[in-house]
């Protein structure tokens, strides 16, 4: 269920960053580097974007390589095959000051592109624990995303987190929870994580990170 809402998210975001920014710079933005912060961190995305298209087995792919093979592709095919970690760093190294990235980031359900940055990271970091199958009961998350949002769109969580909602994970599920709810309102995760609670009283919750008061956050009620 989880993995199922990261991907939610990913095609988001995708569809969002090729809409915006396609619009306002052309096909060809991806290689702009008048868009970027950082030229060596934008080199070294380029170089990332290009293994992963030549690694893709998508039809629409071989299509293009086959048929121009001189040619860049455009952004909607490329972007379409790229990594989240990959997609995660281009949207951080666009300049803060594009009205496409403030664009993107409200469309997402934030107000700062600064914590749809860290979100993004963050869900990047633990889409790469759930899909090798490591263990998420009782670890401790090395990125931990931003608590706290500047006046959020949606319910999220209270401002009195405990260390252990912030360490375990229990705040990028919540992340996650957030995200779903902005891009794709009436999806079933939540009720989904409540009944896997529900079937599994013996499993403790608090290893999680969800402690005994968990639902009176906003998000979870």
């Amino acid at each position: 269920m989880l993995f199922d809402g990261i991907e939610r998210i990913e095609i988001a975001m995708r569809t969002k960053m090729i809409y915006f920014l396609s619009l306002s710079y052309g096909p060809f933005w991806y290689r702009n580097t008048e868009l970027f912060r950082s030229e060596s961190a934008h080199e070294e995305n380029i170089q990332a974007l290009e293994r992963e298209f030549g690694y893709s087995k998508e039809i629409f792919i071989k299509d293009h390589k086959e048929r121009f093979p001189d040619q860049d592709p455009e952004a909607w095919k490329i972007i379409e095959v790229i990594s989240m970690g990959t997609l995660s760093k281009y949207f951080n190294n666009l300049h803060h000051q594009l009205p496409e990235k403030a664009k993107i980031t409200q469309s997402m359900g934030l107000n700062i592109h600064k914590e749809l940055a860290s979100w993004l990271e963050a869900v990047t970091y633990f889409r790469n624990i759930v899909a090798h199958h490591s263990r998420l009961y009782s670890r401790l998350m090395v990125l931990k995303p931003k608590p706290v949002l500047n006046n959020p769109q949606l319910p999220w969580l209270l401002g009195d987190l405990r260390p252990l909602e912030i360490n375990r994970p229990f705040l990028i599920i919540s992340v996650i929870l957030y995200l779903c709810n902005a891009v794709t309102p009436g999806h079933h995760i939540k009720e989904k994580i409540m009944k896997l609670f529900d079937e599994n009283t013996n499993v403790s919750k608090h290893k999680l990170g969800f402690l005994e008061d968990w639902k009176r956050h906003p998000i979870w009620q």
